[in-house]
């Protein structure tokens, strides 16, 4: 029987290459045909892996001499282009300025992808420099690829940024699973737009070597995926201590790295769930009834909904990813081959004056803040900045918050509270939520703290087999 691949989990193409049925090489080509299909109406992937069906046929060899490695063997994955892969693909981070970019060496995150066996199928479109370019550019927008486009309503409803390639690609079908990233929302904004799963892990969870940075201390990946299964499955594969990375030298703590085993149906019984009011504003009356009516259901599945609760804090500060962004991407383009014309940020920022009409449709202002610091973190403007943020965010935030009601985890609706956790570091996890009157995905969003991924996991996971709200974009 011809086998159906759209809304196929992991587990289930495992099934299915496990009996024979299906094999990497014909899974890989059938993505392939969904993106040659859709993806000039989508726009979410940005280059393919020339070497893709090579890499799918291997596995399918080894698969039959040695067995799989693992729950990734022979599946497809989609990488957001500001993750550097070794391969015939490049690295741009949507940049024409790194337009000939190839990467030298893997990212260590796609290195754990490749060890587990999956096949990287290709790189996804995203927010110029990962939404770190200027005000006023649209989510999913880059001088290199274009505008990425909402599959539930192509050039209507917003894609989310920055990871908006990979959120549309995957609710598009486009592959089985993809990386995003985030330093604030990229991750949760496109998942809960595209009606998909979306982890932002606790920063240090996920190496960030070989990734084009933000921030140092809030930057993470993350997968975004059509179920929470699907999530927790590729959370824990590339959860590892990185030499390269001291933030994930936090795993030799004992955090926990498989978080299959906290799928329960049952997670939200006997939970308790704070709500801040304050974090609704902008929502329309539509959406708002939805998160209404998502936290009834969790009612209805045993938690308890703290409603409201008080997160109000001063964060509005840029001063810490104004700095670390130019300490941190000049110390990238330094390591970038002699085919780049780029290797500081003053050099990007006259690059694209240079070529203004192909580069700059809409400006650079963020770019020229950044390089107006120095670029070292010795500023006390910087220190005091961060030291600020780790405060509100964390003591006098999430954490005062959850310790004072005692609860499991807060609700957002969307990537409304992206920024107060990504300042303090911790996770989140968007799920989708139902859509409104006019077919706009929205998503409910839990947020914990510091490893609280395997939780926060349950109680998603608990709430999406309750509600199924999922539902695949008509594409044609």
């Amino acid at each position: 029987m011809p086998f159906t691949f759209n809304e196929s989990t992991i587990p289930e193409l495992q099934q299915e290459m496990e009996s024979g049925r299906l094999t990497a090489k014909h899974l890989t080509m059938k993505y392939l045909e969904q993106i040659a299909n859709h993806n000039t109406i989508i726009n979410a992937v940005i280059e393919v892996n020339p070497d893709a069906l090579h890499i799918a046929e291997g596995l399918d060899t080894e698969r039959t001499v040695k067995g799989p490695r693992g729950p990734l063997h022979g599946i497809p994955v989609l990488v957001k282009d500001n993750i550097d892969t070794a391969d015939k693909t490049h690295t741009t981070a949507g940049s024409i300025a790194l337009k000939n970019n190839y990467a030298a060496t893997d990212a260590f995150i796609v290195k754990k992808l490749r060890e587990a066996g999956a096949v990287i199928l290709g790189k996804t479109n995203l927010t110029e420099w990962a939404n770190f370019m200027t005000e006023g550019m649209p989510n999913g927008y880059s001088s290199l690829g274009g505008q990425v486009k909402n599959p539930y309503s192509p050039g209507v409803f917003d894609t989310g940024g920055s990871s908006a390639g990979t959120g549309a690609g995957i609710a598009a079908n486009f592959a089985a699973a993809g990386i995003g990233t985030e330093t604030s929302g990229s991750i949760l904004s496109p998942a809960s737009s595209n009606s998909i799963v979306g982890i932002k892990p606790t920063v240090g969870l996920w190496s960030r070597t070989g990734i084009i940075p933000i921030s140092s201390t809030q930057d993470t990946a993350g997968p975004m995926t059509r179920t929470v299964e699907d999530a927790a499955v590729l959370l824990g594969l590339l959860a590892a201590n990185d030499p390269e990375d001291p933030a994930t030298s936090l795993l030799s703590n004992g955090a926990t790295t498989d978080y299959t085993s906290g799928l329960d149906k049952n997670g939200l019984n006997e939970t308790r769930l704070g709500v801040s009011r304050d974090y609704l504003d902008g929502l329309t009356d539509d959406e708002i009834e939805l998160i209404d009516n998502a936290l009834e259901d969790m009612r209805n599945l045993g938690a308890e909904v703290i409603d409201p609760v008080s997160l109000t804090t001063d964060l509005n500060d840029l001063n810490v990813m104004l700095h670390e962004f130019k300490n941190g991407v000049n110390a990238y383009l330094k390591n970038v081959s002699g085919n780049v014309p780029v290797h500081t940020l003053e050099e990007v920022i006259q690059y694209n004056k240079q070529h203004e009409e192909s580069a700059l449709k809409y400006g650079q202002s963020v770019l020229v803040r950044s390089d107006e610091k120095s670029g070292r973190l010795t500023e006390a403007e910087y220190i005091n900045a961060r030291l600020n943020d780790m405060k509100q965010s964390q003591e006098q935030g999430i954490d005062r918050v959850m310790k004072e009601h005692q609860l499991d985890a807060l609700i957002f609706a969307n990537n409304y509270g992206a920024g107060i956790a990504a300042k303090a570091g911790y996770p989140s996890i968007t799920v989708p939520a139902g859509y409104t009157k006019a077919g706009k995905p929205v998503g409910i969003t839990f947020t914990g703290r510091a490893f609280t991924e395997q939780k926060l996991i349950t109680l998603a996971y608990a709430y999406e087999q309750a509600t199924n709200h999922r539902k695949t974009p008509k594409l044609d």
